[in-house]
């Protein structure tokens, strides 16, 4: 596939994202001026490594939220964060988006009782997502990690984790530094 493989440090210093687990001192700051058009494609290339998509990916969802009505910025955000690759991440069932991803290609995640093998399927308020038996153990020691996100709800029965996506979430609640208005005008050209 064509996903980056390549060191992570170096994007997470490109975008200005703090990488947890490597500490970094500042970047270096290069005196000169950049244009609207390279501060937007950077802002674009930001989301798209953040989420873990794809260029034919990225544009597919700009279309279907520019498509719908209100704020096409605020839209693609949401359309981002209600991929099931996203919501198993905000769920604690992975460590990384990465990783969540792979949870769901390697059949390991149910979304109303059904198996779900597509990252990029769209979840919709009220979807239960599940984990297989198998893996029980290791996601409870994810979740004890940190809480899930307000628009989540996690249910721990005996022996079932579920995690309910409640609502698609608002902008003010996405804690990503993200100028979604940039990429919107970026393709809007």
């Amino acid at each position: 596939m064509a996903r980056y493989i390549g060191p992570k440090n170096k994007r997470s210093i490109k975008f200005g994202i703090k990488n947890k687990r490597y500490p970094t001192g500042k970047p270096k700051i290069i005196n000169f001026n950049k244009s609207n058009y390279s501060i937007q494609l950077l802002e674009k290339q930001k989301i798209k490594y953040i989420y873990g998509i794809l260029e034919k990916q990225f544009r597919k969802i700009f279309e279907k939220a520019y498509k719908k009505k209100g704020i096409t910025g605020e839209i693609l955000l949401q359309l981002c964060e209600s991929r099931l690759d996203n919501v198993v991440y905000r769920l604690n069932f992975a460590n990384t988006r990465p990783g969540a991803r792979q949870l769901v290609t390697h059949r390991h995640i149910f979304v109303n009782g059904k198996i779900v093998n597509i990252p990029s399927f769209t979840l919709k308020p009220g979807d239960r997502i599940s984990v297989k038996e198998k893996l029980k153990d290791e996601t409870i020691k994810q979740i004890s990690k940190k809480k899930p996100k307000s628009w989540l709800k996690l249910e721990l029965k005996l022996n079932q984790i579920t995690g309910i996506f409640k609502y698609i979430p608002m902008r003010d609640q996405l804690t990503e530094k993200i100028k979604e208005r940039l990429v919107v005008e970026l393709y809007s050209k």
